[in-house]
Protein backbone atom coordinates (compact mmCIF):
# COMPACT_ATOMS: atom_id res chain seq x y z
CA UNK A 1 0.00 0.00 0.00
CA UNK A 2 1.49 3.44 -0.99
CA UNK A 3 1.15 7.04 0.91
CA UNK A 4 -1.59 8.22 -1.18
CA UNK A 5 -4.01 6.66 0.93
CA UNK A 6 -5.40 9.75 1.73
CA UNK A 7 -6.51 11.18 -2.05
CA UNK A 8 -9.54 10.11 -3.77
CA UNK A 9 -9.95 10.09 -7.10
CA UNK A 10 -12.39 12.41 -8.10
CA UNK A 11 -13.13 16.02 -8.07
CA UNK A 12 -14.63 17.67 -4.49
CA UNK A 13 -17.73 16.84 -4.10
CA UNK A 14 -17.96 20.05 -2.01
CA UNK A 15 -16.90 22.41 -4.96
CA UNK A 16 -19.77 20.55 -6.97
CA UNK A 17 -22.28 21.19 -4.93
CA UNK A 18 -21.54 24.86 -5.20
CA UNK A 19 -22.63 24.48 -9.09
CA UNK A 20 -26.64 23.05 -7.82
CA UNK A 21 -28.25 25.99 -8.98
CA UNK A 22 -27.35 25.24 -12.56
CA UNK A 23 -29.64 22.78 -14.45
CA UNK A 24 -26.90 19.36 -14.99
CA UNK A 25 -23.20 18.40 -13.70
CA UNK A 26 -21.20 19.67 -16.82
CA UNK A 27 -20.64 16.96 -19.47
CA UNK A 28 -16.87 17.64 -18.65
CA UNK A 29 -16.55 16.70 -14.80
CA UNK A 30 -13.37 14.83 -14.52
CA UNK A 31 -13.07 12.03 -11.74
CA UNK A 32 -9.55 11.63 -12.28
CA UNK A 33 -8.77 14.67 -10.86
CA UNK A 34 -7.24 14.35 -7.05
CA UNK A 35 -7.58 16.20 -4.13
CA UNK A 36 -5.42 15.52 -1.33
CA UNK A 37 -7.99 14.99 1.87
CA UNK A 38 -7.45 17.37 4.72
CA UNK A 39 -6.12 15.95 8.21
CA UNK A 40 -6.78 16.64 11.95
CA UNK A 41 -4.25 19.29 13.40
CA UNK A 42 -1.58 19.19 16.10
CA UNK A 43 -2.83 19.30 19.57
CA UNK A 44 -1.10 20.31 23.04
CA UNK A 45 -3.94 20.27 24.97
CA UNK A 46 -4.31 16.71 27.30
CA UNK A 47 -7.95 15.21 26.59
CA UNK A 48 -8.84 11.73 27.72
CA UNK A 49 -6.08 9.08 26.02
CA UNK A 50 -7.60 7.05 22.35
CA UNK A 51 -7.19 3.79 24.50
CA UNK A 52 -6.92 4.01 28.49
CA UNK A 53 -8.97 6.40 30.61
CA UNK A 54 -5.97 8.32 31.81
CA UNK A 55 -5.12 11.75 29.93
CA UNK A 56 -2.36 12.14 27.52
CA UNK A 57 -1.41 14.31 24.66
CA UNK A 58 -2.60 13.24 21.16
CA UNK A 59 0.03 11.46 18.73
CA UNK A 60 -1.93 13.04 15.60
CA UNK A 61 0.57 15.21 13.68
CA UNK A 62 -1.67 16.70 10.80
CA UNK A 63 -2.24 19.41 8.62
CA UNK A 64 -4.99 21.40 8.27
CA UNK A 65 -6.15 24.99 6.54
CA UNK A 66 -4.84 27.96 7.99
CA UNK A 67 -7.58 29.27 10.52
CA UNK A 68 -8.50 33.75 9.35
CA UNK A 69 -10.20 34.20 12.20
CA UNK A 70 -12.05 31.57 15.26
CA UNK A 71 -15.32 31.04 15.09
CA UNK A 72 -17.67 33.89 17.33
CA UNK A 73 -20.09 32.84 20.23
CA UNK A 74 -22.59 34.54 17.60
CA UNK A 75 -21.91 32.85 14.84
CA UNK A 76 -21.84 29.70 16.79
CA UNK A 77 -25.70 30.71 17.71
CA UNK A 78 -26.33 31.53 14.00
CA UNK A 79 -25.20 27.76 13.48
CA UNK A 80 -27.53 26.14 15.81
CA UNK A 81 -30.26 28.61 15.18
CA UNK A 82 -32.51 26.30 14.33
CA UNK A 83 -32.57 24.37 17.69
CA UNK A 84 -36.14 25.00 19.40
CA UNK A 85 -35.85 27.89 21.73
CA UNK A 86 -36.11 27.88 25.40
CA UNK A 87 -35.05 24.10 25.43
CA UNK A 88 -31.85 23.29 27.54
CA UNK A 89 -30.27 20.61 25.48
CA UNK A 90 -27.96 18.62 28.11
CA UNK A 91 -28.20 15.69 26.06
CA UNK A 92 -25.95 16.12 22.73
CA UNK A 93 -24.98 12.34 23.40
CA UNK A 94 -28.23 11.02 22.50
CA UNK A 95 -29.25 12.30 19.01
CA UNK A 96 -26.02 14.59 18.21
CA UNK A 97 -26.12 18.17 16.38
CA UNK A 98 -25.65 19.38 13.16
CA UNK A 99 -24.93 23.11 11.90
CA UNK A 100 -27.00 25.19 9.15
CA UNK A 101 -23.66 25.01 7.17
CA UNK A 102 -23.33 21.59 6.94
CA UNK A 103 -27.54 21.09 6.56
CA UNK A 104 -27.22 23.97 3.67
CA UNK A 105 -24.60 21.77 2.15
CA UNK A 106 -26.91 18.40 2.61
CA UNK A 107 -30.62 20.34 0.91
CA UNK A 108 -27.98 21.01 -1.84
CA UNK A 109 -26.73 17.62 -2.43
CA UNK A 110 -30.29 16.58 -2.10
CA UNK A 111 -31.17 19.05 -5.01
CA UNK A 112 -28.36 17.90 -6.87
CA UNK A 113 -29.81 14.39 -7.13
CA UNK A 114 -33.69 16.08 -7.96
CA UNK A 115 -32.86 17.57 -10.41
CA UNK A 116 -30.73 14.90 -12.69
CA UNK A 117 -30.59 11.33 -10.33
CA UNK A 118 -28.89 9.69 -13.16
CA UNK A 119 -25.72 12.11 -13.92
CA UNK A 120 -25.66 12.33 -10.15
CA UNK A 121 -25.77 8.44 -9.56
CA UNK A 122 -23.35 8.01 -12.20
CA UNK A 123 -20.68 11.05 -11.70
CA UNK A 124 -21.18 12.24 -8.26
CA UNK A 125 -22.67 9.59 -5.44
CA UNK A 126 -19.92 6.72 -5.99
CA UNK A 127 -16.60 9.33 -6.20
CA UNK A 128 -18.58 11.71 -3.37
CA UNK A 129 -18.92 8.96 -1.04
CA UNK A 130 -15.53 7.28 -1.88
CA UNK A 131 -14.08 11.64 -0.79
CA UNK A 132 -15.94 11.18 2.30
CA UNK A 133 -14.20 7.71 3.72
CA UNK A 134 -11.07 9.08 2.51
CA UNK A 135 -11.66 12.08 5.19
CA UNK A 136 -12.66 9.65 7.55
CA UNK A 137 -9.73 7.40 7.04
CA UNK A 138 -7.37 10.00 7.15
CA UNK A 139 -9.12 11.31 10.96
CA UNK A 140 -9.10 7.98 12.31
CA UNK A 141 -5.32 6.84 11.32
CA UNK A 142 -6.64 4.25 9.06
CA UNK A 143 -4.14 2.17 7.08
CA UNK A 144 -6.26 2.23 3.63
CA UNK A 145 -9.48 4.14 2.56
CA UNK A 146 -10.47 0.33 1.81
CA UNK A 147 -10.58 -0.33 5.67
CA UNK A 148 -13.62 2.24 5.87
CA UNK A 149 -16.79 1.60 5.17
CA UNK A 150 -19.96 4.15 5.73
CA UNK A 151 -22.98 2.56 7.22
CA UNK A 152 -26.40 4.60 8.67
CA UNK A 153 -25.36 3.96 12.31
CA UNK A 154 -23.44 1.91 14.85
CA UNK A 155 -26.56 -0.85 15.10
CA UNK A 156 -26.26 -1.32 11.66
CA UNK A 157 -22.03 -1.69 12.36
CA UNK A 158 -23.10 -4.11 14.95
CA UNK A 159 -25.59 -6.17 12.99
CA UNK A 160 -22.59 -6.73 10.26
CA UNK A 161 -20.19 -8.07 13.09
CA UNK A 162 -22.80 -10.43 14.40
CA UNK A 163 -23.92 -11.49 11.56
CA UNK A 164 -20.40 -12.99 10.21
CA UNK A 165 -19.83 -14.22 13.94
CA UNK A 166 -23.48 -15.77 13.01
CA UNK A 167 -22.18 -17.25 10.03
CA UNK A 168 -19.40 -19.19 11.61
CA UNK A 169 -21.58 -20.91 14.30
CA UNK A 170 -24.00 -22.12 11.34
CA UNK A 171 -20.86 -23.44 9.31
CA UNK A 172 -19.63 -25.52 12.24
CA UNK A 173 -16.33 -23.39 12.66
CA UNK A 174 -17.56 -21.93 15.88
CA UNK A 175 -18.94 -25.04 18.86
CA UNK A 176 -21.98 -24.29 20.89
CA UNK A 177 -19.72 -23.89 24.39
CA UNK A 178 -18.18 -20.97 22.51
CA UNK A 179 -19.61 -17.24 23.38
CA UNK A 180 -19.67 -13.49 22.80
CA UNK A 181 -18.31 -11.18 25.56
CA UNK A 182 -19.49 -7.39 26.51
CA UNK A 183 -20.40 -5.42 29.26
CA UNK A 184 -24.22 -5.58 30.93
CA UNK A 185 -24.29 -1.98 30.11
CA UNK A 186 -23.83 -2.55 26.36
CA UNK A 187 -26.17 -0.46 23.88
CA UNK A 188 -29.54 -2.65 24.10
CA UNK A 189 -29.58 -3.17 19.96
CA UNK A 190 -26.10 -5.02 20.47
CA UNK A 191 -27.56 -7.10 22.67
CA UNK A 192 -30.50 -7.35 20.59
CA UNK A 193 -28.40 -8.45 17.62
CA UNK A 194 -26.62 -11.17 19.49
CA UNK A 195 -30.50 -12.19 20.18
CA UNK A 196 -31.12 -12.29 17.20
CA UNK A 197 -27.70 -13.73 15.13
CA UNK A 198 -25.78 -15.67 17.82
CA UNK A 199 -27.34 -17.08 20.72
CA UNK A 200 -30.53 -19.15 18.43
CA UNK A 201 -28.19 -21.41 16.95
CA UNK A 202 -25.95 -22.37 19.94
CA UNK A 203 -23.64 -19.50 20.94
CA UNK A 204 -23.69 -17.65 24.69
CA UNK A 205 -23.49 -14.82 26.27
CA UNK A 206 -21.21 -14.04 28.79
CA UNK A 207 -21.88 -9.99 30.68
CA UNK A 208 -19.49 -8.15 32.72
CA UNK A 209 -20.62 -6.07 35.30
CA UNK A 210 -19.25 -2.49 34.76
CA UNK A 211 -18.41 -0.84 38.58
CA UNK A 212 -20.39 1.99 39.21
CA UNK A 213 -20.04 4.52 40.29
CA UNK A 214 -16.35 3.67 38.97
CA UNK A 215 -13.07 4.87 40.66
CA UNK A 216 -9.94 3.53 38.42
CA UNK A 217 -9.80 1.55 34.84
CA UNK A 218 -8.10 -1.30 37.37
CA UNK A 219 -12.10 -2.10 38.38
CA UNK A 220 -12.73 -2.53 35.41
CA UNK A 221 -10.08 -4.43 34.22
CA UNK A 222 -10.41 -6.76 37.03
CA UNK A 223 -14.27 -7.53 36.23
CA UNK A 224 -12.94 -8.22 32.42
CA UNK A 225 -10.52 -10.87 33.25
CA UNK A 226 -13.24 -12.73 35.48
CA UNK A 227 -15.61 -12.58 32.74
CA UNK A 228 -12.79 -13.89 29.71
CA UNK A 229 -12.01 -17.05 32.33
CA UNK A 230 -16.08 -17.51 32.89
CA UNK A 231 -16.07 -17.46 28.62
CA UNK A 232 -13.23 -20.17 29.09
CA UNK A 233 -15.37 -22.89 31.02
CA UNK A 234 -16.39 -25.97 29.49
CA UNK A 235 -13.87 -25.80 27.14
CA UNK A 236 -15.47 -23.18 25.17
CA UNK A 237 -13.49 -19.87 23.77
CA UNK A 238 -14.18 -16.18 23.98
CA UNK A 239 -14.74 -15.84 19.81
CA UNK A 240 -16.14 -11.81 20.57
CA UNK A 241 -15.39 -9.21 22.37
CA UNK A 242 -17.82 -5.80 22.20
CA UNK A 243 -16.07 -3.22 23.83
CA UNK A 244 -17.58 0.02 23.96
CA UNK A 245 -15.29 3.10 23.99
CA UNK A 246 -17.33 5.19 25.61
CA UNK A 247 -20.67 3.28 27.82
CA UNK A 248 -23.75 4.90 27.14
CA UNK A 249 -25.51 4.69 30.28
CA UNK A 250 -23.64 5.19 32.51
CA UNK A 251 -21.16 6.98 30.63
CA UNK A 252 -17.70 6.04 31.24
CA UNK A 253 -14.39 6.41 29.15
CA UNK A 254 -13.58 1.98 29.09
CA UNK A 255 -9.78 1.44 28.77
CA UNK A 256 -10.04 0.18 25.39
CA UNK A 257 -6.14 -1.04 24.52
CA UNK A 258 -5.50 -2.75 27.80
CA UNK A 259 -9.09 -4.83 27.36
CA UNK A 260 -7.85 -5.68 23.82
CA UNK A 261 -4.13 -6.51 25.17
CA UNK A 262 -6.18 -8.70 27.66
CA UNK A 263 -8.30 -10.17 24.89
CA UNK A 264 -5.65 -10.82 22.40
CA UNK A 265 -3.23 -12.40 25.50
CA UNK A 266 -6.52 -14.79 26.22
CA UNK A 267 -7.11 -16.00 22.66
CA UNK A 268 -10.60 -14.26 21.96
CA UNK A 269 -10.28 -14.38 18.25
CA UNK A 270 -12.33 -11.13 17.19
CA UNK A 271 -12.95 -7.58 19.09
CA UNK A 272 -15.70 -5.06 18.14
CA UNK A 273 -15.79 -1.51 19.52
CA UNK A 274 -18.37 -0.11 19.77
CA UNK A 275 -17.26 3.80 19.92
CA UNK A 276 -20.75 5.23 18.81
CA UNK A 277 -19.90 8.67 21.39
CA UNK A 278 -16.23 8.28 20.17
CA UNK A 279 -15.08 10.36 17.08
CA UNK A 280 -15.54 14.31 18.15
CA UNK A 281 -15.49 13.35 21.63
CA UNK A 282 -12.11 11.66 21.69
CA UNK A 283 -9.27 10.96 19.33
CA UNK A 284 -9.77 7.45 17.48
CA UNK A 285 -6.74 6.11 16.40
CA UNK A 286 -7.22 2.42 15.25
CA UNK A 287 -4.37 1.22 14.35
CA UNK A 288 -3.19 2.32 17.98
CA UNK A 289 -6.21 0.64 19.74
CA UNK A 290 -6.11 -2.72 17.36
CA UNK A 291 -9.29 -3.86 17.69
CA UNK A 292 -10.86 -5.79 14.42
CA UNK A 293 -13.35 -3.94 14.41
CA UNK A 294 -14.07 -0.24 15.36
CA UNK A 295 -17.62 1.98 14.78
CA UNK A 296 -18.82 5.35 15.70
CA UNK A 297 -21.63 7.49 14.75
CA UNK A 298 -20.40 10.43 13.35
CA UNK A 299 -24.18 12.33 14.13
CA UNK A 300 -23.37 12.23 17.78
CA UNK A 301 -20.39 14.55 18.15
CA UNK A 302 -18.81 15.22 14.88
CA UNK A 303 -21.56 17.11 13.46
CA UNK A 304 -23.18 15.00 10.84
CA UNK A 305 -26.83 15.26 9.78
CA UNK A 306 -28.67 11.96 10.94
CA UNK A 307 -27.78 9.00 9.99
CA UNK A 308 -23.83 8.06 9.29
CA UNK A 309 -21.12 5.94 10.72
CA UNK A 310 -18.24 4.77 10.04
CA UNK A 311 -17.21 0.75 10.35
CA UNK A 312 -13.16 -0.05 10.21
CA UNK A 313 -12.27 -3.52 9.65
CA UNK A 314 -9.05 -4.20 10.01
CA UNK A 315 -8.64 -6.89 7.95
CA UNK A 316 -10.92 -7.55 3.92
CA UNK A 317 -12.61 -10.52 4.29
CA UNK A 318 -15.00 -11.42 1.70
CA UNK A 319 -17.41 -12.50 4.78
CA UNK A 320 -18.53 -9.20 5.93
CA UNK A 321 -21.61 -7.74 4.00
CA UNK A 322 -24.07 -5.50 4.94
CA UNK A 323 -27.22 -7.23 5.90
CA UNK A 324 -28.99 -4.89 3.08
CA UNK A 325 -28.15 -7.17 0.15
CA UNK A 326 -28.25 -5.14 -3.09
CA UNK A 327 -26.40 -5.89 -6.35
CA UNK A 328 -23.31 -4.54 -5.30
CA UNK A 329 -23.41 -7.98 -3.02
CA UNK A 330 -19.52 -9.82 -2.96
CA UNK A 331 -17.72 -6.59 -4.10
CA UNK A 332 -17.01 -5.76 -0.39
CA UNK A 333 -18.08 -3.90 2.17
CA UNK A 334 -17.16 -0.30 1.42
CA UNK A 335 -19.13 -0.87 -2.05
CA UNK A 336 -22.19 -2.23 -0.32
CA UNK A 337 -22.52 -0.19 1.98
CA UNK A 338 -22.57 3.19 -0.46
CA UNK A 339 -25.38 1.31 -2.57
CA UNK A 340 -27.89 -0.35 -1.00
CA UNK A 341 -30.89 0.60 -2.93
CA UNK A 342 -32.75 3.70 -3.14
CA UNK A 343 -32.65 5.74 -0.19
CA UNK A 344 -31.04 9.59 0.58
CA UNK A 345 -26.99 9.27 0.77
CA UNK A 346 -26.73 12.79 1.24
CA UNK A 347 -25.47 12.22 4.87
CA UNK A 348 -23.02 10.36 3.91
CA UNK A 349 -21.75 12.84 1.04
CA UNK A 350 -21.50 16.19 3.29
CA UNK A 351 -18.45 14.78 5.66
CA UNK A 352 -15.87 17.35 3.86
CA UNK A 353 -17.95 20.14 4.93
CA UNK A 354 -18.47 19.08 8.76
CA UNK A 355 -14.36 19.08 8.56
CA UNK A 356 -14.78 22.52 7.03
CA UNK A 357 -17.37 23.54 10.12
CA UNK A 358 -15.25 21.95 12.75
CA UNK A 359 -12.02 23.83 11.25
CA UNK A 360 -13.34 27.49 11.78
CA UNK A 361 -12.98 26.57 15.52
CA UNK A 362 -9.72 26.93 17.06
CA UNK A 363 -7.60 23.79 17.33
CA UNK A 364 -10.35 22.58 15.00
CA UNK A 365 -11.53 19.17 16.48
CA UNK A 366 -9.53 18.79 18.72
CA UNK A 367 -10.02 21.98 20.29
CA UNK A 368 -13.47 21.44 20.44
CA UNK A 369 -13.14 17.97 22.13
CA UNK A 370 -10.83 19.49 24.81
CA UNK A 371 -13.29 22.62 25.53
CA UNK A 372 -16.46 19.81 25.63
CA UNK A 373 -14.32 17.84 27.68
CA UNK A 374 -13.02 20.60 30.32
CA UNK A 375 -16.65 22.31 30.64
CA UNK A 376 -18.78 19.24 30.87
CA UNK A 377 -16.40 18.29 34.17
CA UNK A 378 -16.78 22.01 34.99
CA UNK A 379 -20.55 21.27 35.02
CA UNK A 380 -20.86 18.28 36.44
CA UNK A 381 -18.80 19.48 39.64
CA UNK A 382 -20.80 22.63 39.82
CA UNK A 383 -23.86 20.16 40.05
CA UNK A 384 -22.63 17.78 42.21
CA UNK A 385 -21.65 20.71 44.71
CA UNK A 386 -24.73 22.33 44.64
CA UNK A 387 -26.86 18.77 45.60
CA UNK A 388 -24.00 17.48 48.09
CA UNK A 389 -23.82 14.21 45.47
CA UNK A 390 -20.53 12.88 43.45
CA UNK A 391 -19.59 12.55 40.00
CA UNK A 392 -20.00 8.65 38.53
CA UNK A 393 -16.41 9.21 37.23
CA UNK A 394 -13.24 10.83 37.60
CA UNK A 395 -13.03 13.52 35.39
CA UNK A 396 -10.19 11.44 33.34
CA UNK A 397 -12.90 8.58 32.55
CA UNK A 398 -15.11 10.87 30.72
CA UNK A 399 -15.06 12.75 27.54
CA UNK A 400 -17.71 15.05 26.59
CA UNK A 401 -20.30 13.68 29.16
CA UNK A 402 -20.28 12.84 32.59
CA UNK A 403 -22.54 11.36 35.47
CA UNK A 404 -23.71 13.41 38.00
CA UNK A 405 -25.07 12.18 40.80
CA UNK A 406 -28.93 13.22 42.12
CA UNK A 407 -30.01 13.61 45.69
CA UNK A 408 -31.18 10.90 47.45
CA UNK A 409 -34.17 12.45 48.69
CA UNK A 410 -35.78 12.33 45.09
CA UNK A 411 -35.70 8.81 45.75
CA UNK A 412 -35.08 7.35 42.60
CA UNK A 413 -35.39 3.53 43.55
CA UNK A 414 -36.13 1.78 39.60
CA UNK A 415 -35.97 2.57 36.12
CA UNK A 416 -39.71 3.77 35.44
CA UNK A 417 -38.27 6.60 38.84
CA UNK A 418 -35.76 7.82 36.54
CA UNK A 419 -38.04 7.97 33.64
CA UNK A 420 -40.91 9.70 35.21
CA UNK A 421 -37.92 12.27 36.58
CA UNK A 422 -36.62 12.81 32.96
CA UNK A 423 -40.58 13.47 31.75
CA UNK A 424 -40.97 15.71 34.54
CA UNK A 425 -37.87 17.96 33.66
CA UNK A 426 -38.90 17.72 29.67
CA UNK A 427 -42.84 18.93 29.96
CA UNK A 428 -42.52 21.15 33.40
CA UNK A 429 -38.81 22.72 33.03
CA UNK A 430 -37.77 22.43 29.02
CA UNK A 431 -34.81 20.54 29.90
CA UNK A 432 -33.43 17.10 28.10
CA UNK A 433 -31.09 15.44 30.04
CA UNK A 434 -31.18 11.46 30.28
CA UNK A 435 -31.47 9.81 34.38
CA UNK A 436 -30.15 6.35 34.93
CA UNK A 437 -30.82 4.42 37.84
CA UNK A 438 -28.30 2.54 39.73
CA UNK A 439 -29.33 -0.61 41.63
CA UNK A 440 -27.35 -0.83 44.94
CA UNK A 441 -24.72 -3.29 45.26
CA UNK A 442 -24.83 -3.71 49.42
CA UNK A 443 -21.14 -2.83 49.52
CA UNK A 444 -18.50 -0.58 49.76
CA UNK A 445 -19.03 1.06 46.39
CA UNK A 446 -22.90 2.20 46.77
CA UNK A 447 -21.84 6.27 47.49
CA UNK A 448 -24.06 8.35 50.12
CA UNK A 449 -25.11 11.76 50.25
CA UNK A 450 -26.12 13.26 54.27
CA UNK A 451 -29.70 12.10 53.40
CA UNK A 452 -28.79 8.14 52.22
CA UNK A 453 -27.37 6.04 49.19
CA UNK A 454 -26.95 7.90 45.88
CA UNK A 455 -29.00 5.53 43.06
CA UNK A 456 -29.90 8.27 40.72
CA UNK A 457 -27.94 10.19 38.26
CA UNK A 458 -28.46 12.76 35.37
CA UNK A 459 -25.96 12.19 32.29
CA UNK A 460 -24.90 15.89 31.18
CA UNK A 461 -23.13 16.42 27.73
CA UNK A 462 -21.65 19.19 26.72
CA UNK A 463 -21.21 20.72 22.90
CA UNK A 464 -20.38 23.49 21.25
CA UNK A 465 -23.74 25.45 20.85
CA UNK A 466 -23.99 24.45 25.67
CA UNK A 467 -24.56 27.81 27.74
CA UNK A 468 -23.98 27.49 31.62
CA UNK A 469 -27.03 28.65 32.16
CA UNK A 470 -28.30 25.47 30.68
CA UNK A 471 -26.88 23.79 33.25
CA UNK A 472 -27.81 26.35 35.67
CA UNK A 473 -31.45 25.50 34.90
CA UNK A 474 -30.87 21.85 35.96
CA UNK A 475 -29.52 22.78 39.31
CA UNK A 476 -32.71 24.78 39.94
CA UNK A 477 -35.01 22.56 39.04
CA UNK A 478 -33.97 19.66 40.80
CA UNK A 479 -33.10 21.80 43.77
CA UNK A 480 -36.96 23.54 43.05
CA UNK A 481 -38.02 19.51 43.78
CA UNK A 482 -36.11 19.16 46.95
CA UNK A 483 -37.57 22.53 48.43
CA UNK A 484 -41.42 20.86 47.53
CA UNK A 485 -40.53 17.77 49.60
CA UNK A 486 -41.46 15.56 45.89
CA UNK A 487 -40.36 12.22 45.12
CA UNK A 488 -40.14 10.51 41.81
CA UNK A 489 -42.42 8.19 42.16
CA UNK A 490 -45.09 11.08 43.30
CA UNK A 491 -44.16 13.24 39.53
CA UNK A 492 -47.00 13.32 36.86
CA UNK A 493 -45.73 10.52 33.87
CA UNK A 494 -45.31 12.35 30.61
CA UNK A 495 -48.90 11.52 29.08
CA UNK A 496 -50.59 12.98 32.50
CA UNK A 497 -48.42 16.21 32.52
CA UNK A 498 -48.94 17.12 28.92
CA UNK A 499 -52.73 16.27 29.30
CA UNK A 500 -53.19 18.86 32.20
CA UNK A 501 -50.70 21.40 30.12
CA UNK A 502 -53.04 20.54 27.18
CA UNK A 503 -56.21 21.26 29.87
CA UNK A 504 -54.83 24.65 31.86
CA UNK A 505 -54.43 25.82 28.10
CA UNK A 506 -57.71 25.33 27.40
CA UNK A 507 -59.07 26.59 30.25
CA UNK A 508 -56.70 30.10 30.14
CA UNK A 509 -58.09 30.76 26.86
CA UNK A 510 -61.22 29.93 27.37
CA UNK A 511 -61.24 31.93 30.10
CA UNK A 512 -60.12 34.87 27.91
CA UNK A 513 -62.46 33.90 25.26
CA UNK A 514 -65.30 34.60 28.21
CA UNK A 515 -63.62 37.61 29.44
CA UNK A 516 -63.39 39.36 26.00
CA UNK A 517 -67.09 38.99 25.25
CA UNK A 518 -67.94 40.19 28.76
CA UNK A 519 -66.44 43.04 27.22
CA UNK A 520 -67.74 43.07 23.63
CA UNK A 521 -71.50 43.02 25.69
CA UNK A 522 -70.93 45.88 27.89
CA UNK A 523 -70.14 47.66 25.71
CA UNK A 524 -72.99 46.80 23.43
CA UNK A 525 -75.46 47.56 26.46
CA UNK A 526 -73.74 50.77 27.16
CA UNK A 527 -73.48 51.73 23.89
CA UNK A 528 -77.31 51.01 22.80
CA UNK A 529 -78.74 53.27 25.57
CA UNK A 530 -76.70 56.34 24.45
CA UNK A 531 -77.51 56.17 20.39
CA UNK A 532 -81.29 55.65 21.46
CA UNK A 533 -80.52 59.19 23.86
CA UNK A 534 -78.58 60.92 20.92
CA UNK A 535 -81.46 59.64 18.78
Amino acid sequence: MNNDKFTAPLQSLHSSLQLFSQPMLSPTWNPAITQTMTTLPQSHNSIPNPGNGAVEHNHHAAKKPKLGHPISDSEIREEFSHHQRGVARINNGSFGSCPRSVLVAQSACQLRFLQQPDEFFFNVLRGGILESRATVADLINADHVDRVALVDNATTAAAIVLQQIGRRFVRGHFRREDSVIMFHCAYQAVKKSIEAYVTPIGGTIVEVQLPFPVRSDEEIVTEFKKGIEKGKLNGGRVRLAIIDHITSMPSVVLPVRELIKICREQGVEQIFVDGAHAIGSLPVDVKEIGADFYVSNLYKWFFSPPSVAFLYCKENSNDVHHPIVSQEYGKGLPVESAWVGMRDYSPQLVVPSILEFVNRFEGGIEGIMQRNHDAVVKMGTMLAESWGTILGSPPEMCASMIMVGLPSKLCVMCDDDALRLRSYLRVYHAIEVPVYYQVLRNDDRDPRDKDGFITGYVRISHQVYNTVDDYQRLKTAINKLLEDGKICSGLPTEWFARREIKRYMFYSLLAGFGFWVRCIFSDILFTCPLLFCIL
